[in-house]
């Protein structure tokens, strides 16, 4: 089975915790189906739920480079130079990344509200970028976008190898696959 979920803010991507935070369990139905991944609790978007531990390790392992793309506001207005930097890869403390591709974006018009908002500043602009990475370190797109100058205020994963959010909002799951 292969469940696709788009990933409130806030949710942790596990099924239980001890502190009463929002998981898994709360939004997901289906028994016996386990996180192909991982999205940080303050990150939205396409998570890959499923009980083939085959299919999760080529979802995840590094070794099969399966692109993951993702929407990203970042703050400020982004210039040529961190868009460049971050296409050839940069440094982060864990050594250097590969590179990326990056493009300028739009806020997409299909995009939710989040709650809590984004924090709004009158005097600072902000940026969207679509970035496709092919590798998975923790808080990664994060880290890129910082190291460049440009933190991230929101980070939304659209695409996960083949598979899409196609208009899951959030809280909402798909069957992919029986």
């Amino acid at each position: 089975m292969l469940i696709a979920l788009n990933k409130p803010f806030g949710v942790l991507c596990q099924f239980t915790t001890n502190d009463g935070r929002p998981t898994l369990a709360g939004y997901v139905r289906q028994k016996d189906v386990y996180p192909a991944g991982r999205l940080d609790h303050d990150s939205e978007g396409l998570l890959l739920l499923t009980d083939d531990g085959a299919l999760a390790h080529r979802l995840t392992d590094p070794r099969h480079k399966q692109p993951k793309t993702y929407l990203v506001q970042v703050d400020g207005a982004l210039s040529d130079v961190a868009l460049q930097a971050l296409r050839r890869g940069v440094v982060l403390n864990d050594g250097p990344t590969l590179p990326a591709l990056v493009e300028p974006a739009d806020e997409p018009a299909w995009l939710w509200p989040r709650d809590p908002p984004v924090r709004f500043r009158k005097s600072i602009p902000t940026s969207w970028i679509s970035i496709t990475l092919r590798e998975g370190r923790n808080r990664q797109v994060r880290r890129m976008t910082a190291a460049v100058g440009f933190p991230t205020l929101r980070l939304i994963r659209v695409r996960v190898g083949g598979y899409a959010l196609d208009g899951l909002l959030p809280g909402q799951t798909r069957v992919l696959a029986a």
